[in-house]
């Protein structure tokens, strides 16, 4: 099997994995989040706006505007690393590309922590996402310039005892799930 066989699979077990999770899943799933980024005051950092049955970290969100820059990725077009627009609680959202909301006007900033969505994840940093590569050539830019920290946002659950990675795969500093904080080892 090739590896992106291997990956395809993976995806559909995690998908599939995700699901039960998020139905179970309650308003507090963001409380870990809000913790590490209150350590990060005035940073300025990107969240997601959840889509399909990912988690939902907007509370967290919503807590860090308070403080400083808080944006939203914003894909332009494949192949292409992501933008990052400012987002508040009160920001006119409209649909962008895969279902993901956007700010209707968008503001674009370079964030310094970026909190990832994915499909599962280990805990040596490595993450399987959608397959787009858009978070992989985001970081690796960011990287190139500043240090950029790495938060994947997932539910407990979707942790794996490995995940397959390529060359390209960028990995995460750190993973908060709703259920507590993982280090990586």
């Amino acid at each position: 099997m090739t590896l992106a066989q291997i990956k395809a699979a993976a995806r559909k077990e995690a998908f599939a994995r995700r699901k039960p999770l998020f139905e179970a899943a309650n308003g507090a799933q963001a409380g870990y989040l809000s913790e590490v980024l209150a350590g990060h005051r005035g940073v300025p950092v990107s969240g997601f706006m959840p889509i399909r049955t990912e988690i939902d970290p907007t509370p967290a969100m919503a807590e860090a505007s308070a403080y400083g820059d808080v944006g939203v990725p914003v894909i332009e077009a494949a192949d292409t690393p992501l933008k990052f627009a400012r987002w508040t609680p009160e920001t006119v959202m409209v649909a962008g590309q895969f279902g993901a909301a956007i700010p209707q006007d968008p503001t674009f900033f370079e964030p310094e922590i970026v909190v990832v969505p994915l499909l599962s994840f280990d805990r040596k940093g490595g993450r399987l996402g959608y397959g787009g590569g858009f978070y992989d050539r985001t970081l690796e830019l960011l990287r190139a310039k500043r240090a950029t920290l790495a938060i994947g946002f997932a539910f407990a659950g979707q942790e794996v005892d490995a995940v397959a990675l390529e060359p390209t795969d960028q990995p995460l500093d750190l993973i908060v799930t709703e259920a507590g904080i993982i280090e990586i080892t």
